[in-house]
């Protein structure tokens, strides 16, 4: 890739960087630096894979992340905001020529393990084990590469509960990864939802990439029958309002599994769910938790 970068920078609480980075990162920052913003010393340099877990050395870091040109920084900042929970901060931006920064980034971006037997990997790298399930994917502006808890808490679950006559639904696809592990596990259907355009496109791509049929739209544009397995990795308060639509597409006896939400918001996202699911726990990771039942 030739040409220049956007660069976004703005100051966060220095316990919340971390988060702020690892968030920027799925939203699609080739990079992300946190320093302190008085000495300028780096703190540490996250990449795609390789989320930060540092202690703090200071009250205040400055937030630097490194976009490609091409990508919608204002809603990948969106995006990281609606992450972590906290408003769009005041930043700043400014285009830095091209360093082969790409290359560069591609020398840390390894091989995720998911689970025993499944990985994603991005396009450059050659996969570890050759005889698992392999995702190839590479990091860009749409949610899911497997790297953050939420998303591989849904690999996980789908590698346990996919199956071969299994018709699965990935609402709020992102990238479209869990839509392609369900086909690459076996599923015989599988189609992908979200209500941004970029995310649509990118998953059409991924699914290509990988060699598996899906059918990705819009949520009006949803085949109108029901699903046995649905899968959502959005948040929780998205998750709350949209009960009743994932309920109308799950299948009488079918499996639906929720992700994005961490542990204190689990009653609730549980409680929404009530009239329809007898949702629990199935797993935790950093946080995070995945809350899964069957449609009564």
């Amino acid at each position: 890739m030739t040409g220049a970068f956007v660069s976004l920078r703005f100051d966060a609480d220095a316990q919340e960087a971390d988060a702020w980075s690892d968030a920027l990162l799925e939203a699609g920052a080739l990079s992300v630096d946190l320093t302190d913003p008085h000495a300028g010393a780096p703190r540490e340099v996250a990449v795609f894979g390789e989320p930060g877990s540092a202690s703090t050395l200071w009250p205040v870091s400055r937030v630097t992340a490194l976009f490609a040109q091409d990508v919608d920084v204002d809603a990948a900042l969106a995006h990281a905001a609606a992450a972590v929970a906290h408003p769009v901060p005041a930043h700043e931006r400014a285009t830095v020529a091209d360093q082969d920064w790409v290359r560069a980034s591609r020398a840390q971006f390894g091989p995720v393990r998911v689970d025993e037997g499944l990985w994603i990997v991005p396009s450059w790298c050659v996969p570890p084990d050759p005889s698992a399930t392999i995702v190839t994917l590479d990091p860009g502006l749409a949610f899911g590469t497997g790297s953050h808890p939420t998303t591989s808490l849904c690999l996980q679950w789908l590698r346990a509960h996919a199956s071969p006559d299994a018709r699965v639904l990935d609402y709020g696809c992102g990238s479209g990864i869990l839509a392609i592990a369900a086909a690459k596990l076996g599923a015989a259907r599988v189609a992908g939802t979200d209500i941004d355009p970029q995310a649509i496109a990118a998953s059409d791509r991924n699914a290509r990439a990988n060699g598996v049929r899906a059918w990705f739209g819009a949520p009006d544009a949803l085949p109108g029958d029901a699903y046995t397995i649905v899968v959502a990795n959005i948040l929780a308060n998205p998750l709350i309002l949209l009960a009743p639509a994932l309920a109308r597409r799950t299948a009488a006896g079918g499996r639906i599994a929720l992700s994005g939400i961490l542990e204190s918001q689990a009653a609730e996202v549980r409680d929404a769910y009530a009239p329809w699911f007898k949702l629990a726990a199935w797993r935790a990771a950093e946080g995070w938790v995945l809350l899964a039942g069957e449609r009564g």
